[in-house]
């Protein structure tokens, strides 16, 4: 799954879809997808992610608490 780095316009493929999806871990693996070679992985933080379309992440993903008020 690609997403996209609101800092840096950057696309970056997510390593670890689980920690995508589960809302208490705050950053996930992917490697950045600017230039020829492909990057080393490293953690990025889920709230400097957005979707390609400019979207933001589902709050569920990002907020464990995301049912209470």
């Amino acid at each position: 799954m690609f997403l996209q780095n609101k800092q840096t316009g950057t696309l970056v493929e997510i390593r670890d879809i689980e920690a995508l999806f589960d809302p208490t871990k705050s950053a996930v693996t992917a490697q950045g997808q600017a230039g020829e070679e492909e990057q080393d992985p490293e953690p990025f933080e889920k709230t400097q992610l957005i979707f390609p379309s400019g979207e933001d992440l589902p709050r569920c993903w990002i907020d464990a608490n995301y049912r209470q008020n």
